[in-house]
């Protein structure tokens, strides 16, 4: 039973950790570094960050795990995108830190950064 919890939500949230890591440190890296330098702030991957950007995926697999249990795919899929990026950019445009020109990329790769999280979920959640 706990294998079924564990292992999928584990691997999702590595996927995500990982995603979210290749997306805003080689992708997207200087579009942050440029928002933020016109904001006079710097734009810092500092350790502390990684680990509350990993803590948020595993709570964010988390959900995600726990949602599929009540929804098709498809709702899960889209309820965890918009509960967990859409408010998130709210936020941060609300705080002025969201470059607006990045959504370009991000909103994509986040719908498919939750899609293959859902789809590691089902696989290991049935072996």
């Amino acid at each position: 039973m706990m294998k079924k919890t564990i292992v999928p939500v584990v691997l999702a949230g590595f996927w995500i950790t990982l995603s979210e890591f290749v997306r805003n440190e080689f992708l997207l890296k200087k579009v942050w570094s440029n928002h933020f330098a016109s904001l006079g702030l710097t734009f810092e991957t500092l350790p502390v960050n990684g680990v509350l950007w990993m803590v948020w995926s595993f709570c964010l697999a988390f959900f995600l795990f726990r949602l599929l249990r009540y929804a098709a795919f498809k709702e899960a899929v889209a309820l965890t995108w918009l509960v967990a990026f859409v408010m998130m950019w709210i936020t941060i445009y609300n705080l002025q830190v969201l470059p607006l020109t990045l959504l370009a990329a991000a909103v994509p790769l986040s719908v498919v950064e939750v899609a293959v999280a859902g789809f590691v979920i089902r696989a290991f959640r049935r072996s």
